[in-house]
């Protein structure tokens, strides 16, 4: 029995010196935190039943590719129909020039017989009250040639302003149309689904949350005595922590320092006191896929 509690003894003293060992390599951290992402939540940009919605938890989906459809029948139906409400609009606009013709061929008639009358009351063939009477009447045919212009061109504009009126409801449809396509703002990983083809869903209730783990941050925390040595843009090395020991090395980009102050964080564990305050700071680092969000890490400037 002595010389097995003998035996024990050295790989449990070798078992100490391990986690001390690991211990100390934490605190010899310049800061600590954990792995976060840009995290967007999709919501729901109209009303009704979601018909298809093909993604699940994990999947990773494009920027602006469908990935699901909101119930659209009654939406198309009333584009449909201001479509053909436009089209008879346009089809009842005057040909102007056409309806004009008619007054057009009068006044030259009555212009050519006035120059000849004319002529005629030169070479005294003619009497004064013809030559009044032919300009009285091409000048009642010019008003009333200009008054159908007139009247025509309030018709067509009137006619136009209720086109445009009815192409801006069209255009107002496709956008509601549009919007009933689920598609995903960014590139990224399904991070959580929250609802499910046949529901019926509302507008801004969310449907998936979707996070770009292809680059990911580490936010940690430094103290006032160690701001100094960071800027933006600085390039660090990243340790993101797999426990047993089992570090990994990533190149990372400080892209962001906070301006204010704060306490540190309870379950960050830094050299300095607690009380003391800190700072956050946000470093970049391009995820080869085996940084998981919310893993501890560490940061050496």
């Amino acid at each position: 029995m002595k010389t097995e509690g003998t035996l024990r003894l050295p790989a449990l003293l070798l078992a100490v010196a391990t986690v001390s060992a690991c211990a100390g390599n934490i605190g010899e951290y310049d800061a600590e935190g954990y792995f976060e992402s840009t995290e967007v939540t999709v919501s729901a940009e109209s009303a009704g039943r979601i018909l298809s919605f093909d993604i699940e938890e994990g999947q990773r989906v494009e920027s602006g590719v469908r990935v699901g459809c909101i119930d659209t029948v009654q939406l198309y139906l009333t584009m449909r129909q201001l479509q053909a409400t436009a089209g008879s609009v346009l089809e009842s606009r005057p040909d102007i020039d056409m309806q004009v013709q008619v007054l057009k061929e009068q006044l030259r008639t009555l212009e050519r017989e006035k120059e000849r009358v004319s002529r005629l009351l030169a070479d005294g063939a003619a009497t004064r009250q013809q030559m009044d009477d032919i300009s009285a009447r091409t000048e009642v045919a010019r008003v009333q040639l200009d008054a159908m212009k007139s009247s025509l061109q309030s018709s067509v504009s009137s006619l136009d302003a209720q086109e445009t009126s009815i192409r801006m409801q069209i255009a107002q449809i496709e956008d509601r149309l549009a919007k009933c396509r689920i598609m995903s703002p960014v590139s990224g990983t399904v991070l959580t689904k929250y609802a499910e083809a046949g529901e019926f869903t509302s507008a801004g209730k969310p449907l998936f949350k979707v996070a770009d783990l292809d680059r990911v941050y580490l936010r940690a925390y430094v103290t006032s005595a160690r701001l100094s040595e960071i800027r933006l843009g600085q390039q660090v090395r990243v340790f993101s922590d797999y426990g047993s020991g089992h570090v990994r090395e990533y190149p990372g980009t400080v892209t962001w320092i906070s301006d204010r102050s704060e306490f540190t964080p309870k379950n960050i564990q830094t050299a300095d006191e607690r009380k003391n305050l800190v700072y956050a700071v946000k470093v970049a680092v391009d995820n080869d896929g085996l940084v998981k969000l919310g893993m501890y890490g560490g940061i050496i400037f």
